[in-house]
């Protein structure tokens, strides 16, 4: 499977934890923007992929008229015609009819909505731009669309948070028939208004830890897999695009800060969008290429998020050699006697009570 991943960096105003590579108040650059991302297009022309997901930022700010351009473009370059999903992220102050419907007539098919909360103090805590009944419109709104799939993000740990606020948002969303819900622990990431002056009411990290907890334990109730580390899902709504990440696959990143994975090659666009807009295709850099023992190493890092299916040290000897991988299968067999994974057979997947705190996991599996 091959992805394709899209960068939309606009934003009508950055929320006080983000530490995305997003700008606010640059929506005039849109029509600019995306001529620039088609012309970054077509240094890779020909390609097919398999899933396609518009992140951000807020690419529902390309409204309806960008959007229907940007893909227009992108089928004349790629082969699309094998997606078998398609994803657009939307913020709900953006949402409107008009692009949800041209999205899903462009063969969108799945829809992530920032929900974050449905408690109107919870956002403007944090500086979300919009308010629970937005939220709730976009999710109505997509539903009468028709996208076969609608995800929500919630934040966990949202200043004056409690299990009653949280329950109710998670609550709402399961009545409306959302089928996928990444939760997301709040962080305070170097840089960030709220790293900078954080709230003094902040659940603390023993209280975040119970709130979820307590969200798995009432999304599993209700039929969701817990699939991946933030990310819950009703059966078959998985979202593929990013268990392709997950699974080691290839991907192609357009757009200042994305990321790509092709031909054994690793390598992202620099984070600079007036750069970008003169010049789609001089931005590449951290260009890596990685041997089949630290491939190997890095997609079981990568595989252990997937709660279920874990890592499987038979498959990764298979496909990079047993000599590849004979120090990653002794660091899985030692960190499994000390408890830091449980073992299966040849099986190794993060124990329930190691989720939220499982980099250090991560970095031992890479051998860090």
């Amino acid at each position: 499977m091959r992805g394709l991943y899209i960068h939309i960096p606009f934003c009508v105003r950055k929320c006080a934890y983000c530490d995305f590579y997003s700008l606010a108040g640059r929506q005039h650059l849109v029509p600019a923007y995306v001529d620039a991302l088609l012309t970054e297009a077509r240094s890779y022309a020909g390609l097919s992929f398999q899933t396609l997901y518009l992140g951000g930022g807020t690419p529902s700010l390309l409204g309806d008229r960008g959007l229907r351009r940007l893909l227009n473009g992108l089928h004349q370059v790629f082969d699309l015609s094998g997606l078998a999903e398609a994803t657009i992220e939307v913020n709900p102050d953006s949402a409107t009819t008009a692009l949800l419907e041209t999205a899903r007539q462009k063969g969108f098919n799945r829809v992530s909505i920032g929900v974050q909360s449905l408690r109107d103090g919870e956002l403007n805590s944090v500086g979300r731009v919009h308010n629970a009944a937005q939220a709730l419109a976009a999710l109505a709104q997509a539903k009468a669309t028709g996208f076969a799939s609608i995800s929500a993000d919630v934040i966990i740990g949202l200043p004056e948070q409690n299990w009653g606020t949280l329950h109710s948002t998670i609550g709402k969303l399961v009545h409306m028939g959302v089928q996928h819900i990444s939760a997301y622990c709040l962080s305070l990431e170097p840089g960030t208004p709220l790293a900078a002056d954080p709230p003094a009411n902040l659940p603390d990290d023993d209280a975040q830890a119970e709130l979820f907890h307590r969200a798995c334990s009432f999304l599993e109730s209700e039929g969701f897999v817990h699939y991946e580390i933030s990310n819950f899902a009703r059966p078959d709504h998985e979202c593929q695009h990013n268990l392709n990440y997950w699974r080691g696959g290839a991907y192609l990143g357009l757009g200042p800060a994305a990321a790509s994975h092709l031909n054994g090659r690793r390598f992202k666009d620099r984070d600079d969008l007036e750069t970008y807009l003169r010049n789609p295709t001089g931005l590449v850099e951290d260009v890596e290429i990685l041997n089949a023992e630290a491939k190997a190493a890095e997609e079981a890092m990568l595989r252990l998020r997937l709660l279920r299916e874990g890592i499987d040290v038979r498959a990764l000897a298979t496909r990079f050699g047993r000599a590849n991988t004979q120090g990653l299968t002794r660091r899985l067999r030692e960190m499994a006697m000390r408890g830091c994974l449980v073992r299966d057979s040849t099986r190794y997947v993060l124990p329930a009570d190691r989720v939220l705190v499982s980099n250090s996991a991560f970095a031992e599996v890479l051998g860090d």
